[in-house]
């Protein structure tokens, strides 16, 4: 008897551990237009209201994941979000602690339960999906999440092509898709499911942005934003279970380069409000680094001439500019650009106007060789910056050797660029109570963050959408309809759908940058204004945020303009209470 026990007590253990045993399943969504892949900045398609469209954005978060039983009762996945967007290809994501077996159908949200969405958005790690660095779809100062962005344009029917912005959000807009399948899960499998763009729009209510309007930012009672939550669910379907596309081997770790063997961690700070960086793991701030990189951006040696630095194009007390519309090289020479400010570049992915550099640790190294700025080469450098006793101590407690090559100037050069940062300005104290605004500049931050809607007779600016959250830069690429303004990001994608798109500036510090915009053609605040109010110029590829006002631009005031640029001035950097 006691035998035949201890056999019973010996198999309720091995069930035990066998119940534990945890499976992965990998989700691919493919995203199509009536069953046709989606090609982006393409006017090629056409609604059931028979207007033709194309789709330059869809983005979308997805949270609440569970998987149903073939007996019943729902297996529910907690804390596992994703964030897909079309544009950057990122439509694929991994569940993970799901116990293996039978499961008879798939469910999962768009969107985020009322908590999460409320909750402080400062808190994710710099790669998760709910990250606002990462997904870009965080009302920051309103509150809460987009949770779908669709946008576009689509042609009117006097023939003229104009945009339109559908962004769904609002705790009650949570919508859930529920999916039928037969799926034995061991170890790991693969769902291919599929997002259909024209089904979100057609069916079975039929959305018109000539009749029903062509922008949502989903206020109560919307009809726009009732369509798509009714539209949703029979916008995804499953296509195919199959193998994992990817493997369960982790990535290798990744380490730092040329460390030294003695260093002191450098105390990066940032505003609380930020959402994470994701500070380079094989270069990680060290005090001896960040100090030689201090030391090489003034260094005049970096040019052929020895008569700039990158200093001299980057001055701090303007925000590391240099108050030129196009900044000037050595012997006068005209660049092509104006200076870029340099701060808070830890947020940033990519780099110069057109993001040709993917790295601080490589933009660094391009005008020290551009003939219109330093004119020099990489091995001119090194070998100057090798004769200079100075150096050698300063490598070696940065690198742990006194060698120097063009890697460690890209790498102490990225250091301290990351240090600089800003988040002290008569905003940030107005937001914690240490200042308060003037009547004007409270009226300037409304316009600021409210869209210009006439459907729902909102009057904004509509500043927000390529400006919006604490970094005051959404760092994507835009057209913003500048006259006669060039290829921009086409010069580096070779893709007619980035055709006068340039990267997105930090309106932090904006008063002290003048003059504006990529090649410097507006010498003030107001004129900048001026351009969004009347002088936006349609193209094929002008941002559907500012493509959906009709005429010139956004209708605004006089008073407006004035209480824009009150609150633009308030992004000025404090140092001891004083503008710099």
């Amino acid at each position: 008897m006691k035998l035949l026990l201890r056999k019973v007590a010996l198999l309720a253990i091995v069930l035990k551990c066998s119940a534990a045993y945890t499976a992965e399943l990998e989700i691919n969504v493919q995203h199509t237009f009536n069953g046709d892949p989606l090609l982006l900045d393409s006017l090629r398609y056409q609604n059931a209201a028979g207007e033709t469209m194309s789709v330059t954005r869809l983005s979308y978060l997805l949270s609440d994941f569970a998987l149903e039983r073939p007996e019943g009762g729902w297996v529910e996945l907690p804390n596992q979000h994703a964030w897909m967007d079309a544009a950057t290809q990122r439509t694929r994501l991994r569940l993970v602690d799901i116990p293996e077996g039978k499961y008879r159908a798939l469910r999962f949200s768009i969107g985020l339960d009322p908590k999460t969405n409320a909750s402080d958005a400062a808190q994710w790690p710099a790669e998760h999906p709910l990250n606002p660095a990462v997904n870009g779809l965080h009302w920051s100062w309103q509150g809460g999440y987009i949770f779908l962005a669709l946008e576009g344009h689509y042609r009117n029917g006097a023939g003229d092509v104009t945009g339109y912005a559908l962004h769904l959000a609002r705790d009650p807009n949570q919508t859930r898709i529920s999916l039928s399948m037969a799926l034995d899960l061991k170890q790991e499998a693969a769902l291919l499911l599929g997002f259909d763009v024209g089904s979100l729009l057609n069916s079975p209510r039929v959305l018109s942005f000539s009749k029903d309007g062509s922008t949502t930012h989903s206020r109560k009672d919307d009809p726009i934003a009732t369509m798509l939550v009714t539209n949703l669910p029979g916008a995804f379907r499953l296509q195919q279970i199959a193998s994992p596309a990817l493997t369960r081997n982790a990535s290798a770790p990744v380490k730092p380069i040329d460390f030294p063997e003695k260093y002191t961690p450098y105390p990066f700070t940032m505003s609380r409000t930020f959402p994470l960086p994701d500070l380079p793991r094989d270069n990680p701030l060290i005090i001896e680094r960040v100090a030689l990189g201090e030391r090489l951006f003034h260094e005049k040696g970096l040019s052929r001439d020895g008569s700039i630095s990158c200093a001299t194009c980057h001055q701090a007390e303007v925000a590391f500019t240099d108050r030129l519309p196009v900044s000037k090289g050595i012997e006068d020479r005209l660049g092509q650009r104006n200076a870029m400010p340099l701060f808070n570049l830890a947020w940033k992915t990519s780099f110069f106007w057109d993001g040709r550099a993917p790295s601080l640790r490589s933009q660094a190294l391009m005008p020290i060789q551009d003939h219109l700025e330093m004119d020099e080469t990489l091995e001119q450098v090194t070998a100057k910056l090798a004769t200079d006793p100075a150096y050698a101590p300063l490598f070696k407690a940065a690198f742990g050797t006194s060698g120097i090559t063009s890697e460690k100037l890209g790498l102490s050069l990225e250091q301290y660029l990351l240090t600089i940062t800003s988040f002290d300005s008569k905003f940030d104290r107005a937001l914690n109570g240490r200042d308060k605004f003037t009547d004007e500049e409270a009226r300037g931050f409304e316009l600021f963050m409210t869209e210009s809607d006439l459907r729902t007779e909102q009057r904004g600016a509509d500043c927000f959408h390529c400006h919006g959250g604490p970094l005051f830069s959404d760092h994507q690429f835009h057209n913003n309809g500048l006259k006669l303004s060039g290829p921009g990001r086409a010069d580096v994608t070779k893709l007619p759908g980035d055709e006068g798109k340039f990267a997105t500036p930090s309106l932090r510090n904006v008063a002290l940058t003048a003059p504006y915009m990529h090649d410097g053609r507006f010498a003030t605040l107001e004129e900048v204004v001026d351009h969004y109010r009347t002088g936006i110029q349609h193209s094929p590829t002008l941002d559907p945020n500012l493509a959906k006002h009709p005429g010139g631009g956004i209708p605004l005031s006089d008073a407006d303009r004035s209480a824009l640029v009150a609150f633009l001035r308030t992004l000025t950097e404090l140092q001891d209470g004083q503008g710099k």
